[in-house]
């Protein structure tokens, strides 16, 4: 097969990518879940140390990773597909991929997500650590799509294939600046979900008093 359709194989794709982050997220969760069951009522220091840094992966996750990523390929995906399928979604692909796994890669990740915010309280990191976080993600992934391009001669995306060099540059930098945002977005949303409820709690413990 073509060198450009074998080099990195699925890894190419920030779909693909953010697939393996929902699903390693999801399992930490699963497995935070099932440890704290495990050492409920347990008095040893050493598995409730183990917890904390089991709970705390698992917010690094969902903050830096887990939730702008996948809210970013939804939102991303959706919005050029929309414009001009061809430039992330050839129909050709339709022969291969049926609609519902499509939309199992490009719509579910983003309420199972809100889902997950909604039911779990995930304590961000300081916002500047998060920020730093999310920035050598996104330019890391900018260096891998340009270093398959240098290989194979092919961009990962047709999209690149209509535009020129400093309007790629100028793209790359959107894409980064938007998956910040997204970040941004995700810390306010959870503060204001727990925040709201914690008053809701409050309020009610009040009137019980």
């Amino acid at each position: 097969m073509p060198a450009h359709q074998t080099y990195g194989g699925s890894w190419k794709f920030l779909t693909f990518i953010d697939l393996v982050i929902q699903a390693v997220f999801f399992g930490v969760c699963v497995l935070t879940d099932l440890s704290s069951l495990l050492t409920k009522g347990s008095a040893s220091m050493e598995q409730e140390r183990q917890l904390r840094k089991l709970i705390g992966l698992r917010d690094w996750m969902m903050a830096v990773l887990a939730f702008p990523v996948g809210v970013f390929v939804v939102t991303m995906f959706w919005a050029l597909y929309l414009y001009d399928r061809d430039l992330v979604y050839p129909r050709l692909l339709d022969n291969f991929i049926p609609q519902w796994l499509n939309h199992g890669m490009h719509t579910t990740v983003l309420p199972f997500i809100i889902i997950e915010m909604r039911t779990t309280h995930h304590r961000y990191p300081s916002r500047s650590c998060g920020l730093l976080a999310v920035c050598t993600f996104a330019v890391g992934y900018v260096v891998w799509m340009c270093w398959v391009h240098s290989v194979t001669g092919v961009w990962v995306y047709p999209l690149l294939e209509h535009i020129g060099p400093m309007a790629r540059i100028f793209f790359f930098v959107c894409l980064t600046a938007l998956i910040n945002v997204y970040y941004v977005l995700g810390e306010i949303l959870n503060n204001y979900i727990w925040d709201s409820s914690k008053s809701i709690l409050e309020s009610d413990k009040t009137k019980t008093d």
